[in-house]
């Protein structure tokens, strides 16, 4: 049996079964947009509370308002389970599932290699299978071939594997999951054809490349570029405050060269999904081969001591005017990565608030997309901005 031929018939015709692992701010949108495109998608999430939401229409990610989903899931084009026995019935599976780091700065695989596993119970001839969680160069081919074949199927003929790197930036009201291009590697020429197919049915632009360890590095490549110039913009921040110079004139000065320059801007740290975590996958990649990430781990301290400098700069400023940092109110505005959205994921705000309370601080804040902050030492609630900066010693 032809089960290139087979599959391809069934993306081109739009009946093949669409499954998405992982339902949130990655696999969410992905599953809405292949339901727009008339694919019939299942989402699995182990989360209850997820697809229960999902099923009722109720959108939790801020990319998909509850307004495009609720049609796709009365039309019967979305549903969502936790049963993973329903891969069974797909023909396509997108793996969207978190790859932290331990405190160690070590991948933690364990989520892709559950999903995985609960993928090669269920897997039958004429599948497509795609990873598109963050991870390091090699894991494609390394860890889930093996996992796949295992069960006597062969790669490229029986079915057909591939790496997609997701390219989400939560809260971009211009490029969102349909018009970011979109980069797959198969495993053979032939997974990287029916992955490209597979994605040119729902997306705009798709960008083919040789290998899955090519796709792996171009993610890591784009959010390494990031970290690096972010760490080297921070330092200079540092050194023009002691020099006495305003460093966001310089940055806006030199940015009027109209080539070989891209302003980056200084800030507390890194933070976010991929930025603060994706280079550490590299630098451990390399670690074993044998090579030394020097760039990537000294972006990596010096991004990791903004929130430590920040505190300095409060404790200074309320020193000029005779109030010491303990018991000082000291009131954050905005708490998540970045602006216009809920994502507190890596936020180096809650750095800084966790260094101003260990120095005793009185600490509150106001964000009108986090309305309480539960996390390590932290049990705040968002207080009212009109409320809150009147009664502080500092605001941040």
């Amino acid at each position: 049996m032809d089960f290139f031929k087979t599959l391809e018939n069934k993306i081109r015709n739009r009946t093949a079964q669409v499954g998405v692992v992982g339902l949130g701010y990655v696999g969410l949108p992905l599953a809405v947009e292949f339901a727009r495109a008339g694919f019939a998608v299942t989402g699995i999430d182990v989360n209850e509370s997820k697809t229960a939401r999902v099923n009722a229409g109720d959108s939790y990610v801020t990319d998909v308002p509850s307004e495009a989903l609720k049609p796709l899931v009365e039309a019967g084009k979305l549903r969502a389970t936790t049963d993973f026995g329903r891969i069974a019935e797909l023909d396509t599976v997108n793996i969207c599932v978190p790859t932290p780091l331990r405190k160690t700065k070590d991948p933690d695989m364990s989520y892709i290699v559950s999903a995985c596993q609960q993928i090669a119970k269920y897997m039958h001839p004429g599948m497509l299978i795609i990873l598109e969680s963050t991870t390091y160069p090699g894991t494609t081919d390394e860890l889930l071939l093996p996992m796949f074949e295992g069960g006597g199927l062969r790669a490229g003929r029986e079915f057909f594997l591939c790496f997609s790197p997701e390219r989400v930036d939560p809260g971009n009201p211009t490029y969102q999951t349909a018009n970011i291009p979109k980069v797959v590697g198969g495993v053979t020429p032939e997974c990287t054809r029916m992955g490209a197919l597979f994605y040119e049915q729902a997306l705009q632009k798709v960008v083919p490349v040789s290998s899955t360890q090519v796709a792996e590095m171009v993610k890591l490549l784009e959010n390494t570029f990031r970290m690096i110039n972010i760490g080297m913009v921070n330092e200079l921040a540092i050194m023009c405050d002691r020099m006495g110079i305003d460093v966001w004139e310089v940055i806006d000065a030199a940015a009027t060269k109209p080539f070989g320059f891209m302003p980056f801007y200084p800030g507390p740290g890194l933070g976010g999904h991929c930025i603060p975590v994706d280079p550490f996958y590299l630098s451990w990649k390399t670690r074993q081969a044998g090579i030394e990430a020097r760039f990537i781990e000294l972006a990596g301290y010096i991004n990791g001591q903004m929130p430590h400098y920040v505190v300095d700069k409060i404790q200074s400023a309320l020193n000029e005017r005779g109030k010491a940092l303990k018991d000082a109110r000291v009131h954050v505005l905005g708490v998540a990565y970045k602006k216009d959205i809920d994502d507190i994921r890596e936020s180096p705000a809650l750095d800084v608030m966790h260094l101003l309370m260990r120095r005793k601080a009185r600490v509150s804040y106001s964000d009108p997309y986090v309305p309480e902050l539960v996390s390590d030492s932290l049990n705040l609630r968002a207080e009212p901005v009109e409320e809150a900066v009147p009664k502080a010693d500092c605001v941040v």
